[in-house]
């Protein structure tokens, strides 16, 4: 690929790849396939950490995959963060459509997803919200809940800070390392990837996933930053679609009343304020909105009678779904 230099209008080679796997890189990885528009985003999301290969490298050629393989560990990952997205475009790739790949992808989990159609199983309950607004002790609470009712149940939470992934992540979030905002957004997409696939066999055995933050917060959060919205979605197509959505609504100033506020890098009354907006833009007609400045056993029991309907849906067959594709 050329690069027209805009000071001289003359046309000059980028540096070489910053990786000894340049044959690979030659190869159609069907990477607009996979929303990607650069190499930086193509590394962080699939090459720099350990993913289920089935859910990745299902649109690709097993050429290419056992390719990919070699290659990442051969992969310098500091320089490849610093790597410029910019610099190297993927226009050079050999022309050829991309999107019966992308459709054949999808079709792909769809018909995975089918498997369980009209069979009992867990439900997928997500809670969002500002941080400090109870979501972690309502979701603990209604794990109990569920599993005093004789239901199968687990709390979940993102980002999971045991996985390599989250432990970079949490190193971010308490300020203990600097990263690019495009960059730590996939690596909180990256975390909730490397979970799907349990996530998936989970809920088809019958366990339903209370699941603290999920996708929107981390849309909402990027998205606060300045980040364009849609970028912050497109990682996150082909998540599994959470059945409920519970949405602890409280204004950020109370929240920032409570103990422990300010502890870690968003907990901040301003930045709170944009995420909030932003939470605003992805809320739906089917998020269940709850005023978590009432008393906390209100606020419990008002979640309980939303979640048992949910849970009881599910058991009846009502299908899984892929988050925010066609």
């Amino acid at each position: 690929m050329n690069r027209r230099n805009p000071r001289h209008g003359r046309w000059k080679q980028p540096p070489p790849l910053p990786f000894s796997c340049t044959e690979t890189m030659k190869l159609d990885y069907s990477l607009r396939s996979q929303r990607c528009n650069s190499l930086l985003e193509w590394d962080v999301k699939k090459l720099c950490f350990e993913y289920d290969t089935d859910l990745y490298y299902q649109a690709l050629d097993t050429k290419v995959k056992d390719e990919m393989v070699e290659a990442v560990g051969t992969l310098n990952v500091g320089t490849v963060l610093a790597w410029n997205s910019s610099i190297f475009r993927l226009n050079h790739l050999p022309k050829r459509s991309f999107r019966p790949v992308w459709m054949a992808s999808n079709n792909k989990f769809n018909h995975s997803l089918g498997a369980c159609n009209n069979e009992s199983r867990g439900a997928l309950i997500v809670l969002e919200g500002l941080d400090r607004c109870g979501k972690t002790s309502q979701s603990s609470r209604l794990v109990s809940y569920l599993e005093g009712l004789g239901h199968s149940a687990e709390l979940w939470r993102f980002p999971d800070r045991t996985t390599s992934v989250g432990q970079m992540i949490s190193a971010y979030l308490l300020n203990q390392s600097e990263l690019d905002d495009r960059t730590i957004h996939l690596l909180f997409s990256a975390n909730r990837w490397e979970k799907r696939s349990m996530m998936e066999t989970k809920l088809k055995a019958g366990t339903t996933l209370i699941v603290d933050r999920y996708s929107y917060s981390g849309v909402a959060f990027s998205s606060a930053k300045g980040v364009d919205l849609e970028w912050c979605k497109a990682p996150e197509i082909g998540l599994l679609a959470p059945d409920l959505v519970l949405y602890l609504d409280m204004p950020p100033e109370k929240a920032s009343e409570r103990g422990g506020y300010g502890d870690e890098r968003y907990e901040h009354l301003e930045f709170q304020k944009k995420v909030a907006q932003c939470y605003q833009i992805l809320c739906d007609p089917s998020w269940k909105m709850v005023d978590a400045c009432q008393p906390i056993e209100d606020v419990q029991k008002q979640l309980q009678k939303i979640v048992l309907d949910n849970v009881l849906a599910c058991r009846k067959g009502k299908p899984l779904s892929l988050l925010w594709s066609c």
